[in-house]
């Protein structure tokens, strides 16, 4: 049996952004069946008296309610064609495009580009937050990772945070690794060197 990964992601965030291409890599060399969800900063952060990410005029709402909008549309394969896309876009590319030129790349009709601005998707993208989060503890962030480890029993973990991507049998090991480890019983964190600046090409 295929094990499934679940993945929530808040969409802006480069480091999640590079995990979610190692997540993708590991499934070329493990049989793992990836199921994506949002997640938000802009929830996490709410009721803090300062928002880590800085984001005082709200943007950051806008990419989760268009994936929420999108995958109510289009399902988990439209979601995933949507953050790759938009992903290409923002984080590869340097560009804060437009939605509808997001939508337009990942084939997708340009009108869900409205949400962005509205209030639609909130209480949508507040549950599937809510999901993941709670598997984990609001003390961390985005990604979140969810799977059954070789027992059976579900795993979940934040992170792994990453400035390059993994390769091949590489990025296969980090994954058997990091279940491995958040399977521990009292396993809680485990850090290596500061973070360094988002390498996109791998």
């Amino acid at each position: 049996m295929t094990p499934t990964v679940d993945f929530w992601f808040d969409p802006s965030c480069p480091y999640t952004w590079i995990t979610s291409r190692w997540i993708i890599e590991a499934a070329t060399v493990r049989a793992l069946d990836i199921r994506w969800h949002v997640m938000s900063l802009s929830v996490l952060n709410e009721h803090r008296e300062v928002d880590p990410e800085g984001d005082t005029e709200g943007y950051l709402w806008g990419p989760v309610r268009v994936c929420a909008a999108v995958e109510q549309r289009y399902g988990q394969d439209g979601l995933a064609r949507f953050y790759t896309a938009y992903g290409t876009r923002v984080h590869e590319g340097g560009e804060w495009a437009e939605f509808g030129d997001v939508l337009s790349d990942a084939g997708f009709a340009e009108d869900l580009a409205e949400v962005a601005g509205t209030h639609e998707f909130d209480e949508v993208v507040r549950a599937s937050h809510a999901e993941g989060i709670a598997l984990v503890g609001d003390h961390v962030g985005t990604p979140v990772v969810a799977v059954e480890d070789a027992t059976g029993s579900r795993v979940a973990f934040f992170g792994p945070v990453i400035s390059r991507i993994p390769r091949g049998e590489e990025a296969g090991r980090l994954f058997d690794g990091a279940v491995l480890v958040a399977g521990v019983s009292g396993f809680h964190e485990l850090k290596g060197r500061p973070h360094a600046e988002p390498q996109f090409g791998g």
